[in-house]
C-alpha cells in the first residue's frame, strides 16, 4: 500500500464523506481550544511579528479545516488590537496528501474570507491562503518561514503500513491477539516517523515558534490496549466474517494492517526530549465518547442511531484504504456489519477515545 496516494478522508459533502462525519474530531478541537489559544497568545506576547505565518497539518475538507486557523486570527487580533499594535498579514497554510479534497476547500475560501474580513473589523490586515499538499513525513515548507504550526487528529497516521507484520494475522491493526514483534514493528515506525516530522519542522519554525499537535492516543502504556485499538478490532470482527462466508479472500484480510499508531503521553515526550528541538509548555490528554453527537454540534442527530454514527464516522476515515484493499464492491455491505457490532459494544460497554495534546515552542539553541 502506497500510504501517501491512499490515504485520504472521504472527499466531497456526500452522506458518508468527512464533512459530514467529522463531529468527533470538532469535539477534540473544542476541547484543546484552551490550549492552542494559550500557545498562540505566548507567541503572539514572544515575538511580537509583523506577520503570522500559520501552517495547519493535515487539514482534509470540511467545515473543520479553517475553524482553528479563523479562531487563532481572532484571538491574536484581539491580542493586538488591546496592546494597541499594528495589524499584520496572515499566511495560512493548508496542508495534506495530494488526495484530499483540496477543492471543496478553494470552493469555501471566498465566503470564508468574507465572513472573517466582517468578524475581524476594520483595520485588520489580509488573511491568505496556499494548499500545500505533501507528506508532513518531510519538508513542506522553507526555512525559518513559519510562526506556528498545528495539527490535530493527523498524526496518529504513519508514513507507511510498518514492515514485520506477517504474523498479524486475523487483525488489521494492533490487537489483544497481535504478537509482541508486531506492537514492536508499529512502535519503531512511529519513532522513525514523529522524528522526523519533529526534524523537519523545526527546520521551517522560526525560534521561538510555537506548535501545537493533537494525538488519536491512549492512556495506557500498553499499546495493543482496548482504549485505543478496539475500534478496529470491530471492524476486524466485519471483515472476518465476511472472510468466513467467502465474501472477502482470505490473503486479502492477512495482507490488510491500518498504517496508524496511537501513542501515548510518554511515547510522545520521549522523542520530543530525544530529538531536543523544542522543549514542552504543555502535555495533557483528554477524552471524547465515541458516540459524542450531542446537541451542541448538531442536535438533528442527538438522538440518532449510535452504531449508524460512530461507523459513518470511521467509514468517513477509513474508506478509501478498505476500497484500496478490497474493491468497492463489498464496502456497503462491511459497514452495515460494522454498524450493528460497534451499536451492540456501545450499549453494552463505555466507550471513549483518548486525545493525547502537546504545546511546544522551538528551542532557541537550534541551528539548521
Amino acid at each position: 500500500m502506497e500510504v501517501v496516494q491512499v490515504l485520504h478522508m472521504n472527499g466531497g459533502k456526500g452522506e458518508t464523506s468527512y464533512a459530514n462525519n467529522s463531529l468527533v474530531q470538532q469535539k477534540v478541537i473544542s476541547l484543546t481550544r484552551p490550549i492552542t489559544e494559550e500557545a498562540i497568545t505566548n507567541l503572539y506576547c514572544r515575538t511580537l511579528p509583523r506577520s503570522l505565518a500559520i501552517a495547519d497539518l493535515g487539514c482534509s475538507s470540511g467545515p473543520n479545516t479553517l475553524f482553528v486557523v479563523s479562531e487563532l486570527i481572532k484571538v491574536v487580533e484581539k491580542l493586538r488590537k488591546k496592546l494597541g499594535h499594528e495589524s499584520l498579514e496572515y499566511q495560512v497554510f493548508l496542508n495534506d496528501l495530494p488526495g484530499n479534497d483540496f477543492n471543496t476547500i478553494f470552493k469555501s475560501l471566498p465566503s470564508f474570507q468574507k465572513q472573517m474580513s466582517c468578524q475581524m473589523g476594520p483595520g485588520a490586515g489580509p488573511c491568505l491562503f496556499s494548499g500545500t499538499p505533501g507528506s508532513f513525513y518531510g519538508r513542506l515548507f522553507p526555512s525559518n518561514s513559519l510562526n506556528f504550526v498545528h495539527s490535530s487528529y493527523s498524526l496518529q497516521w504513519l508514513s507507511q503500513v510498518p514492515k514485520g507484520l506477517d504474523n498479524n494475522k486475523g487483525n488489521v491493526y494492533m490487537a489483544s491477539t497481535s504478537p509482541p514483534s508486531v506492537l514492536r514493528a508499529y512502535y519503531e515506525q512511529f519513532q522513525r516517523d514523529f522524528s522526523l516530522f519533529l526534524k523537519c519542522r523545526a527546520e521551517e519554525l522560526m525560534v521561538g515558534g510555537g506548535m501545537v499537535l493533537t494525538f488519536l492516543g491512549r492512556r495506557s502504556e500498553d499499546p495493543s490496549s482496548k482504549e485505543c485499538c478496539y475500534i478496529w478490532e470491530l471492524l476486524a470482527m466485519a471483515l472476518n466474517d465476511m472472510v468466513s462466508e467467502g465474501l472477502i479472500e482470505e490473503d486479502k484480510m492477512d495482507s490488510f494492517n491500518i498504517p496508524q499508531y496511537t501513542p501515548s503521553p510518554s511515547e510522545v515526550k520521549s522523542e520530543v526530549l530525544k530529538g531536543g528541538y523544542f522543549s514542552i509548555d504543555r502535555l495533557e490528554v483528554s477524552t471524547v465518547k465515541w458516540n459524542d453527537y450531542d446537541s451542541e454540534f448538531n442536535p438533528s442527530i442527538a438522538f440518532s442511531d449510535d452504531g449508524y454514527s460512530v461507523a459513518n464516522c470511521m467509514r468517513a476515515v477509513a474508506e478509501p484504504l478498505l476500497v484500496n484493499q478490497f474493491g468497492d464492491t463489498i464496502i456497503d455491505e462491511v459497514f452495515r456489519r460494522y454498524r450493528k457490532i460497534i451499536a451492540d459494544h456501545i450499549s453494552n460497554e463505555k466507550t471513549q477515545f483518548i486525545n493525547v495534546t502537546i504545546s511546544m515552542k522551538k528551542s532557541g539553541h537550534f541551528i539548521i
